[in-house]
C-alpha cells in the first residue's frame, strides 16, 4: 500500500485497514480511544499514505473474506428471545435451528451469520434489535424471506442486498414466509443479505 503513498485510496482500501483495526483492537493491541480515532480517520483518508500510516505499527489482517462459517452443524433450539453478546470471533446460526420471536444483537468486533435456509419457522415476523459495533451481519435468506432496514440506523457502516432471482413457483412452495424487521444501531460495520443457493433434486 505505501508503493505509491500519493495515490486515491478506495473504498475496498478503507475497508481492509478497518477490518485490521478491529482485529487489533480485538487482540488487546489498541485501545478503545485509539481504535475510535483510527477509525475515524480511516474512513475520511484520501490517500494510500494516509491510510498506511494508521496500520504501520499494526500485523496486517487475516483473509476473512471466505466461508463465514456457513457450513457449521446444526444449532441447538433457540429461545423466544436470543441475544447475543459476543466479543470478537464469529457467532452462528445455521442448519435446523428454530427462529425465535426477537434477536437482541448487542455483539462488538464479532461477525454474526444468521441463515435461514433450513431454519425452522413458527411465526411470520423476526424482530431484531441491534446495537452492533464493528462487526459484519450476514443473513442467509430462503425464499419468502422479506429484510425491513427501514428502522436500523447506519454509522459508517455499510449495506450490500441481494434480490430473489428466484422463478415464482419456487417461491410459493415455502410453506412459511418470515419478515425480518432490524432497528438500532450498527456502527463501523457491514450488513450483508444473501440469497440461499439453490439446492439440486436428489436423484
Amino acid at each position: 500500500m505505501t508503493d505509491q503513498p500519493e495515490l486515491r485510496a478506495s473504498h475496498a482500501d478503507r475497508d481492509r485497514v478497518v477490518e485490521t483495526l478491529r482485529i487489533a483492537a480485538g487482540d488487546g493491541r489498541l485501545s478503545a480511544e485509539e481504535l475510535d480515532a483510527r477509525l475515524e480517520a480511516a474512513l475520511t483518508s484520501r490517500t494510500l499514505g494516509e491510510l498506511a500510516e494508521l496500520t504501520s505499527d499494526l500485523p496486517s489482517a487475516p483473509d476473512t473474506g471466505a466461508g463465514y462459517g456457513l457450513g457449521q452443524g446444526a444449532a441447538p433450539p433457540s429461545k423466544d428471545v436470543l441475544v447475543i453478546e459476543q466479543k470478537g470471533g464469529q457467532f452462528v446460526r445455521t442448519g435446523a435451528w428454530v427462529v425465535p420471536g426477537r434477536i437482541e444483537l448487542r455483539p462488538k468486533m464479532c461477525d454474526v451469520v444468521l441463515d435461514f435456509s433450513d431454519a425452522v419457522i413458527s411465526r411470520d415476523t423476526l424482530r431484531i434489535d441491534a446495537d452492533m459495533r464493528l462487526g459484519k451481519l450476514i443473513i442467509v435468506a430462503g425464499a419468502g424471506v422479506e429484510l425491513d432496514i427501514d428502522g436500523l440506523t447506519l454509522a459508517f457502516s455499510k449495506v450490500r442486498r441481494r434480490g430473489d432471482r428466484r422463478r415464482r413457483d419456487e417461491v410459493e412452495q415455502d410453506t412459511r414466509p418470515l419478515r425480518i424487521e432490524i432497528v438500532g444501531t450498527l456502527k463501523y460495520g457491514k450488513l450483508i443479505e444473501r440469497r440461499a443457493r439453490r439446492r439440486r433434486p436428489a436423484r
